[in-house]
């Protein structure tokens, strides 16, 4: 990577250096590993505030911060959203029942770096139409990440994405995005999961963002609840997301938080 060239592109976007990539690497790796040994604990009659309890110890554990922790207010170390909630669901003393879906979502901060994921799980057997539900937004976020290489554009993954999930007859969120993350949580680019091919900031290597589609049954339309973070379908159709960490590399992308135990899919099996 040439070390000489501007270090915010003109969309406001941070051009991050290789020796970075160690740094996020190993924040996403701590962020998977977390996630790798909730999902045992997802079984029916498990409430969401266990869930919670054992992230906030395994943070403890590692010897490193939760990042969501006092951000903008909120006090966990976690969003749990179950069934029709998108995002941001608020871990609590709601029991699961068998074939509930949860996404958990967690983000650590490690050496100064943000390593942010999330996975979706099953308590207990989920129904025909939630597994593939789950199949699909898993496979989206994969062609999303596909479309990760110098030269292409932020538009190019969100068309990968939107076009592929609009064939399984299923919706895109639009009402919330990936973004850029590195040594702050949220910064530029908004990655949107849907989009035309060849639009958008064109992609350079050094960049560091999340890749993060919501996928709804029903509609795309969300609202959020009275507590100000819980994001649900208008239609009461299920929801789901995955959410990766990535690095955009001389030929292709770096996945920052794949799991050391292979279980980023099917975590629930």
């Amino acid at each position: 990577m040439d070390q000489t060239r501007a270090r915010i592109t003109r969309d406001g976007i941070r051009i991050y250096e290789d020796a970075d990539f160690a740094g996020m690497a190993k924040a996403g790796r701590i962020a998977a590993e977390i996630l790798d040994m909730v999902a045992p604990l997802v079984q029916p009659g498990t409430t969401t505030g266990a869930l919670e309890d054992f992230i906030r110890a395994e943070i403890a554990r590692h010897g490193v911060t939760s990042a969501t922790m006092g951000y903008k207010g909120y006090q966990h170390a976690s969003c749990i959203s179950v069934n029709h909630v998108v995002c941001h669901g608020i871990p609590g003393p709601k029991v699961l029942a068998d074939g509930d879906i949860l996404n958990v979502d967690v983000t650590v901060i490690v050496d100064g770096w943000f390593g942010d994921n999330s996975r979706m799980y099953v308590a207990g057997t989920p129904s025909r139409k939630a597994e593939r539900l789950i199949e699909v937004t898993h496979e989206a976020l994969m062609r999303g990440i596909a479309a990760v290489r110098p030269g292409n554009t932020f538009g190019d993954i969100g068309h990968a994405i939107q076009s592929y999930v609009e064939a399984q007859r299923m919706s895109v969120v639009r009402d919330f995005c990936g973004h850029g993350l590195g040594r702050v949580f949220h910064a530029p680019p908004n990655v949107l999961h849907y989009g035309r091919a060849g639009s958008g900031p064109v992609l350079e290597e050094g960049m560091f963002f999340t890749i993060e589609p919501m996928v709804n049954l029903g509609r795309p339309e969300t609202k959020v609840l009275a507590d100000d973070w819980t994001a649900v379908t208008r239609d009461k159709s299920l929801s789901a997301q995955y959410e990766h960490s990535v690095g955009v590399t001389a030929t292709g992308c770096e996945i920052f938080t794949l799991s050391p135990d292979g279980k980023f899919f099917r975590t629930w099996e």
